[in-house]
């Protein structure tokens, strides 16, 4: 069987996407109802984290576990990772002994080395150019509380960071305009948003990014690995938090999405992300675990019939 890794949006089909979608929402009833499939009995995840994670890591070793598999958790602390051993021998040991692997780290590149010399399939679970897992959850989300985002535009205010990044590719997968507002400087790669042409703009100021928009979304304005930019960054995105205000702007009834964890009063106000009529975030981060749960089930081979 020809390995599969994903370690980009850009690495399914429209298809495999639709799949892997449709397969979220019928194993998210299955959880609701409390009924789950063993299909992954005897199946091991291994989960190497350089970068530190709740939601990440909640949701993939929950999900294993309520398919029937196992999942070991990993740290460059208490790995040989952390002592030099080359990733190329980490990936070819570790595939040898897992079926299935999962990175969250710095380098993006990291993730497309160790990729190349496993012998199983690799999922990035965040590093810094990219964040697909988080998208698969977003997009589901915004399926289930407004139907199909073909056509939609959706607007991301703040940094052009790994999600952005990310949004990026999905408005090419899933057929969507894309919206950005950043400041200058904070623009994401130039060679993502040409390949993308016309379904994605950039802005600078975000009330216009925002015009027409069902969806707006951000993230913190300093990532993991710029805390020591923080201050600065804060002082740049003066303007671009995202509240009701902004909200106003967007189209009639649309949500608002934050991967979390957020910084109240920063990017993101108290009191919107709390306002259940329009903030859908404890929603879009419970269907990480739904739809991370389907990613494996696609990434190891396994027919919808059999989960």
């Amino acid at each position: 069987m020809t390995i599969r890794h994903f370690l980009t949006l850009r690495d399914l089909s429209k298809n495999d996407a639709a799949s892997i979608l449709s397969k979220a929402i019928e194993l998210k009833k299955s959880h609701h109802s409390g009924q789950y499939s063993k299909v992954l009995d005897g199946i091991t995840l291994a989960m190497i984290f350089e970068k530190s994670s709740t939601r990440t890591r909640v949701s993939f070793e929950a999900g294993m576990a309520q398919l029937g598999g196992s999942a070991i958790f990993l740290s460059s602390n208490d790995s040989q990772l952390g002592r030099g051993e080359p990733l190329e021998d980490s990936a070819r040991v570790i595939s040898r002994m897992v079926d299935i692997i999962l990175m969250r780290t710095f380098s993006h590149a990291n993730i497309e080395r160790f990729a190349k010399f496993s012998s199983v399939p690799v999922i990035n679970a965040l590093s810094d150019e990219f964040h697909p897992c988080q998208i698969l959850a977003d997009i589901l989300t915004f399926i289930e509380h407004r139907g199909p985002i073909k056509d939609k535009v959706i607007s991301w205010i703040g940094d052009g960071n790994n999600m952005c990044q990310s949004w990026i590719n999905a408005a090419t997968l899933f057929d969507f305009r894309l919206h950005i507002a950043c400041p200058e400087g904070f623009e994401p790669s130039a060679k993502l948003v040409q390949e993308a042409g016309s379904r994605v703009r950039l802005f600078r100021d975000p009330v216009e990014a925002s015009r027409d928009a069902s969806l707006v979304t951000t993230d913190v304005f300093a990532s993991m690995g710029q805390e020591e930019e923080r201050e600065m960054r804060l002082k740049k995105f003066k303007g671009f938090r995202v509240d009701h205000e902004l909200m106003s702007t967007a189209s009639e009834n649309a949500i608002f999405m934050h991967c979390l964890p957020a910084h109240r009063n920063e990017e993101v106000s108290a009191e919107l992300i709390e306002d259940e009529k329009i903030s859908v975030v404890w929603d879009q981060a419970e269907n990480r675990l739904h739809s991370q749960k389907s990613l494996l089930l696609f990434l190891l081979g396994h027919q919808t019939d059999q989960a």
